[in-house]
């Protein structure tokens, strides 16, 4: 397992994300994960599964400080008191004493973030989350977040694959020292049928997905949190640490994106 570092906190590169995983099949898959290897878990308010969650990591023959666990607080409760109301019944679900990130979901339109932060940061102090963060913020949102916030913004977790454009992101978070998350790094299963990665993959014997989790690792600062539901698909996701791409393979891998906005262009007749 590769790992980013901020501050001599080290999180591990490749992460189980839980979002649509509900019920027993969600605590069955968690537990199958830790089980495997899997110390990166990553849920949230919104995907209503927590107590499953974190079922499986009490259940789990694997230390609480060995896993790093992150949840989110959805965009309907980001105000100073929402958020430690929500945080609180988070902690109650999972029926843990901290997480180790609590992130912001989603910007939002009408709750300066200052507000949200300044109840994220009480809640570090007291002890209830190790490291706080957001998610789904621009380059420009993240900034503003890191100059009104007490506690330094830990990461900010976007959609990233080799289909989606976030060098600005990932450039900004470097400089930063911010780590970027990557969910939907398997871009909803469409990387299984990329020939570029295929062909890649071949000279390895890995799979397409394998390459692209592969890539996105292979940056500096970017974590991986991909959702996968049967073991099969849990171990190959984690199977990535004992190949590394070229630069020119890793080039290869960044210009799916170009190449897709071309061919929409084309498609469009722009």
């Amino acid at each position: 397992m590769d790992y980013v570092t901020i501050d001599d906190v080290s999180v591990p590169a490749l992460g189980l994300g839980t979002y649509q995983l509900r019920g027993q099949a969600c605590r069955n898959t968690v537990s199958e994960a830790l089980e495997i290897g899997y110390r990166h878990i990553d849920t949230a308010e919104y995907y209503n599964n927590q107590r499953e969650v974190g079922d499986a990591i009490t259940d789990a023959d694997v230390a609480r400080d060995e896993i790093f666990l992150t949840t989110k607080v959805w965009r309907s409760n980001l105000q100073y008191d929402q958020v430690l109301q929500s945080a609180h019944e988070s902690l109650d679900k999972l029926g843990l004493e901290y997480v180790d990130l609590l992130l912001i979901h989603w910007p939002s339109r009408t709750v300066p973030v200052e507000k949200t932060l300044d109840a994220m940061t009480q809640l570090h102090d007291d002890g209830k989350v190790q490291h706080i963060g957001v998610s789904n913020f621009s380059a420009s949102q993240l900034q503003e977040a890191r100059q009104v916030s007490e506690v330094p913004i830990f990461t900010d977790q976007v959609k990233y694959h080799p289909f989606t454009g976030q060098a600005d992101l990932v450039n900004f978070c470097i400089e930063s020292k911010v780590m970027l998350t990557a969910y939907s790094p398997l871009a909803k299963g469409k990387v299984v049928d990329d020939e570029t990665l295929a062909a890649i993959g071949d000279r390895y014997g890995k799979s397409a997905s394998q390459v692209a989790l592969r890539w996105l690792v292979q940056q500096e600062m970017v974590t991986a949190i991909p959702k996968a539901s049967s073991r099969e698909h849990l171990q190959q996701n984690i199977d990535i640490f004992d190949f590394e791409l070229t630069g020119e393979e890793m080039e290869r891998v960044f210009e799916l994106h170009g190449g897709l906005l071309t061919k929409l262009r084309q498609q469009l007749g722009l």
